[in-house]
């Protein structure tokens, strides 16, 4: 997943390796396995995310999820014409060692220790704390437990007659993340800002 911090706590390397993993390794592994499914007539599913649909958090794991959706619906269209089928898994927030919270806050807390002293006083010395209660609220409403939800979609991607070009699985997915990917920028904004904690020096209203 790679971290998730505000942008400007991050490197560039902080965004290569999600992308690296997430998408050109995905791309690398389907585009040589391409000449043996076309002669199958076989099928490909790929696995993607609400964060391919909506950016709800910084780093690379969201850019490395649009590249995904970008490179599927491409590939979809490509290999119509030769009895292929492609499908895109789009999981919500499950329980599973990426999302643990514990995890994420002490990548997030290595990058804050080695902030300039600059950007540590526009942040301010709270906002560290305060936006991980924030974003361990969210979670809790957001998660789900069920893993084998997903097992199934991928089971019914590859095994039934007339397979869906997306699956969206998870109740977060279906009724907030999906729904809230579709509304104007500005209702996201809101919605997503309210659970972020503001930096100090936020000019914000």
């Amino acid at each position: 997943m790679g971290p998730s911090a505000p942008t400007d706590w991050l490197d560039i390397e902080h965004f290569r390796e999600p992308i690296e993993v997430n998408l050109i390794g995905l791309i690398n592994v389907t585009i040589n396995m391409l000449p043996l499914i076309k002669q199958a007539k076989g099928r490909i599913v790929n696995v993607s995310s609400v964060g391919g649909r909506l950016a709800f958090s910084s780093g690379g794991y969201c850019p490395s999820k649009f590249g995904v959706e970008g490179f599927n619906d491409s590939l979809r269209r490509d290999m119509k014409a030769f009895g292929v089928n492609v499908s895109c898994i789009q999981p919500g927030l499950f329980k599973t060692p990426l999302s643990s919270p514990v995890k994420i806050l002490k990548e997030k807390e290595i990058i804050w220790n080695q902030l300039p002293p600059r950007t540590k006083k526009q942040y301010g010395e709270e906002y560290f704390q305060k936006d991980a209660a924030k974003k361990e609220k969210l979670t809790k409403i957001c998660l789900n437990e069920d893993i084998s939800l997903v097992v199934e979609c991928m089971e019914h991607a590859l095994t039934s007659l007339y397979p869906r070009t997306h699956y969206i699985i998870g109740q977060d997915a279906k009724w907030f993340w999906t729904p809230l990917s579709k509304m104007p920028a500005a209702v996201q904004d809101f919605l997503l800002l309210r659970n972020r904690a503001k930096p100090a020096a936020s000019h914000a209203n």
